[in-house]
């Protein structure tokens, strides 16, 4: 087992733990009342604002992003060298999605940030 397979195991579970509590905060916030500073509906404009102005969060989203893309590029690319390719075209594969997995990463994240400070400030555009 590579560490790379090993990785790719311990990011589904981190996935399992952040997805649950995504969706008990988001889904389920009325049942749980996790995290609703503000009362009422989880989805509300004050409680979008607390979450995307509260650190911890902004480090989770971009955790879970971070987790979710290695899982599913990994996966992918796992499924696309089981087509028996050929070296050259091997090495292609891995770097390119390890390339667009970079550049979705930057954009989410650089969003995810922008977002934070936004709500920092007081409101969104």
């Amino acid at each position: 087992m590579t560490k790379y397979w090993t990785a790719h195991i311990v990011t589904g579970i981190l996935i399992l733990f952040l997805l649950g509590l995504h969706m008990a905060i988001m889904h389920m916030g009325g049942i749980v009342h996790l995290f609703s500073p503000h009362g009422g509906d989880a989805v509300s404009v004050e409680n979008s604002l607390a979450r995307d102005g509260s650190l911890f969060f902004t480090f989770t989203y971009i955790l879970m992003l971070g987790v979710a893309l290695y899982h599913g590029l990994y996966g992918l690319r796992t499924m696309l060298l089981e087509l028996t390719l050929t070296p050259r075209m091997e090495s292609v594969v891995t770097v390119v999605l390890a390339v667009v997995g970079l550049a979705l990463f930057t954009i989410g994240s650089m969003a995810t940030v922008a977002a934070h400070g936004m709500a920092s400030v007081g409101g969104r555009v």
